[in-house]
């Protein structure tokens, strides 16, 4: 695939730039909707992405470069230039994270109720996102047979069509999977959970498809000889499981309650 999606000036403009830049649009139209269905103000929403998006860019950048210091030690100037990729998600979303809360502790707003609005959004906008992976050609697993990949269309089986083999298309796995998860927390939230259940279920859900499709893929960032993206999908799990039993916590002991 050419990852290039055209050039003005000389300058080219590249797909993967391209599709983080509508997965962002698509995550705020979704935030948008949100906010109507849980009567919240969205311009705060927009307020706080002013300064967690930013963040995201830095945080999801440094994360990929610590776990590939051994190149950039010797490369410095490559650690700014994201052209060609190099972010890595939980990076990103550690870094948003951290901006939002101290945002809503310094604006007296609940952190929790920011981040259900905004989860469903998120998600859909890795699903768009990833196909910019597709078109740098990374973010791909292991080779697979000719008859394996005619089962996909055949764009993606030319798009991993790579070097002379064919690979299995784990980017697509996730934007499918990212695209499932996002329906669900929409449906989630016109249910009117209590706060911090869609978010919970973003963690615990994004990690489960996460920590199966990571063990396909050749790109991984390691530490040692652990993926380090399964290793934060298990403890993104685990976030998800306590976080659901403290919200929960009085229905376990069968008292039962209303939305808090």
């Amino acid at each position: 695939m050419d990852p290039v999606a055209f050039s003005i000036f000389g300058l080219d403009i590249m797909w993967y730039g391209i599709l983080i830049a509508l997965g962002v649009v698509a995550a705020m139209i979704t935030t948008s909707y949100i906010c109507r269905i849980k009567g919240m103000d969205f311009e705060q929403i927009l307020d706080i992405f002013l300064y967690a998006f930013p963040a995201a860019i830095v945080g999801a950048r440094l994360y990929y470069v610590v776990f590939e210091f051994d190149y950039y030690r010797n490369n410095l100037s490559d650690i700014f230039n994201i052209r060609q990729g190099g972010l890595a998600f939980h990076g990103g979303l550690i870094a948003a994270l951290l901006v939002a809360f101290l945002y809503t502790r310094i604006k007296k707003i609940s952190f929790l109720q920011v981040t259900d609005a905004v989860a469903p959004g998120i998600i859909l906008a890795q699903a768009i996102g990833r196909w910019g992976n597709f078109f740098n050609s990374e973010a791909h697993g292991g080779q697979v047979t000719q008859s394996f990949i005619g089962l996909f269309p055949e764009f993606i089986q030319k798009g991993m069509y790579i070097d002379g083999a064919y690979y299995h298309p784990t980017f697509l796995y996730e934007s499918v999977w990212n695209l499932c998860v996002c329906a669900f927390l929409i449906y989630l939230t016109k249910r009117k959970p209590r706060s911090g259940t869609v978010i919970a279920a973003y963690a615990g859900l994004y990690s489960l498809g996460r920590l199966f499709i990571e063990g396909l893929r050749t790109d991984s960032l390691m530490l040692g000889g652990i993926r380090v993206a399964q290793l934060v999908s298990l403890a993104g799990m685990l976030i998800c499981a306590i976080g659901l039993f403290i919200i929960y916590r009085d229905r376990f002991k069968g008292k039962g309650a209303g939305n808090i």
